[in-house]
């Protein structure tokens, strides 16, 4: 082997350290994002360094870039996600045909997801007729507090919320709301009107809009939204259409629980 095939396996293993560190770094903010300067401390690393390698990370899906700031990116969650619950194939499963009810009324992108966490996990989406760029797939993650969805979800959620509060409110874009008691009185409102907005709070260019999906107890069990590009789309246009369908939904899912329960009562008298 010449000396030069040496140098530059030395090189690659080096580089592969690097960079595994520098994943590594992320910690408990891989769904939050964290900037440079922070992963590069984290890592024991040059911020030149970490830059670079982050650029490469990117280009090969293992991290995604969200306004100053990185988090992992589809290739790695991909590797740790598990089967979808049972719970969240019901829901999925009973709440499609409305989500496609709200696409045919819209014609924009909407979304069915449902709050794990202080994160919200997409169960459905379908694309409508005007394109934008988005951090949402099918089964993906994002944080609650910078989404229509998750903020209509954690409005009914008080423990979620605090829990979200008592965390670091990253800024993803310039948009996002990063101060406590602002986002303490974004969640009043949404109580109070029962819908949710994001303005390009989660991403540049992408404006949404959210309504619950409410069960028997009173709070939701999912959300559905509406979104399309800022300055094309006004996510307020959809607010009647969005109520709309959410009640009926919501209507229809109340219906199942009684059934079941009508069903139990039927068995327990057996």
């Amino acid at each position: 082997m010449s000396r030069t095939t040496v140098n530059a396996a030395r090189d690659d293993r080096a580089a592969v350290d690097k960079a595994m560190a520098l994943l590594n770094a992320f910690g408990n903010d891989a769904l939050t994002g964290v900037g440079v300067s922070e992963l590069a401390r984290r890592a024991d690393l040059s911020k030149s360094t970490a830059f670079r390698l982050l650029g490469m990370l990117q280009r090969n899906g293992a991290v995604e870039r969200a306004g100053n700031a990185y988090r992992l990116g589809k290739m790695i969650q991909n590797l740790g996600v598990s089967q979808e619950t049972t719970s969240h194939g019901r829901i999925r499963d009973a709440l499609t045909p409305y989500l496609a009810d709200l696409y045919e009324l819209s014609k924009q992108t909407v979304h069915l997801a449902v709050l794990q966490g202080t994160d919200v996990v997409y169960l459905n989406k379908l694309y409508g007729h005007l394109q934008v760029r988005s951090p949402s797939r099918i089964g993906g993650r994002a944080p609650a507090y910078c989404t229509a969805v998750g903020k209509v979800l954690l409005a009914y959620d008080s423990e979620t919320a605090e829990e979200v509060l008592r965390g670091e409110l990253s800024a993803w874009t310039p948009a996002t709301i990063t101060d406590p008691e602002a986002f303490r009185r974004e969640l009043d409102q949404v109580r109070r009107s029962n819908l949710a907005y994001d303005r390009e709070e989660i991403l540049t260019g992408l404006n949404c809009i959210a309504a619950p999906v409410m069960g028997p107890n009173g709070r939701p069990i999912a959300a559905l939204s509406v979104s399309g590009p800022a300055g094309k789309f006004d996510p307020a246009s959809q607010a009647n259409v969005l109520r709309k369908v959410c009640y009926a939904a919501s209507r229809a899912m109340a219906a199942v629980n009684a059934r079941q329960q009508h069903q139990l009562r039927l068995v327990q008298g057996a």
